[in-house]
């Protein structure tokens, strides 16, 4: 079966940075739901239109095609006050908490709140980056099919694969409410043991 629009797609991927620096090489293939659900970068659904299991190739995403260009407007310094501790590098926070009402910069343009990652802890305030951690670098995927299938009318409808409700190959997750549920209180954690993202 080949791919096309409504199949499931399995793929064993390794992302690597221009210079082939490996930043993921997962052991279980990603598994996802072809034919513009945002299951993958459209770039990547394109190379596989149409091809078969076994196929495999690698290809180059710049920036704007993979997680956009570094935004220096997304880098913030807040009192450490309105964080809970203990506070590490690496803590995820969606939006800021207890931001006042007129900070509607923590909004990215979908109107999904930020994600922001702790890069920078001090005695008194925190350094905190809402731009995805591989934002602004060209990044190259090699990918192989492993299997394709028919999705079923219930993957279709809910637009990804049984049971991959929050994956997302190397796609920030814009439905949220996932998220919303497992981390309560908007704090993310660094160690999440769900399903593999690159975010």
């Amino acid at each position: 079966m080949k791919i096309e629009k409504n199949t499931i797609v399995s793929l064993r991927y390794k992302l690597t940075d221009a210079q082939n620096n490996v930043i993921e090489e997962p052991d279980a293939p990603m598994v996802y739901l072809h034919g513009g659900y945002e299951g993958t970068f459209p770039k990547i659904e394109t190379l596989l239109d149409g091809q078969d299991i076994g196929y495999e190739a690698t290809i180059q995403l710049e920036p704007s095609e993979a997680f956009g260009e570094y935004d220096p407007e997304l880098l913030k310094i807040e009192p450490r006050t309105r964080f809970p501790e203990p506070l590490e590098v690496g803590m995820q926070f969606e939006g800021v908490p207890d931001a006042d009402e007129d900070a509607t910069v923590d909004d990215s343009e979908d109107g999904e709140p930020l994600i922001y990652t702790v890069t920078d802890v001090a005695d008194s305030q925190v350094v905190l980056d809402g731009n995805h951690p591989l934002a602004g670098m060209a990044l190259r995927f090699w990918v192989q099919v492993e299997d394709v299938r028919a999705a079923t009318d219930d993957e279709i409808e809910n637009r990804h694969p049984e049971g991959g409700e929050s994956f997302s190959f190397g796609m920030p997750n814009d439905e949220g409410d996932d998220e919303d549920e497992e981390f309560p209180g908007g704090a993310l954690g660094g160690d999440s043991t769900g399903p593999r993202t690159l975010h």
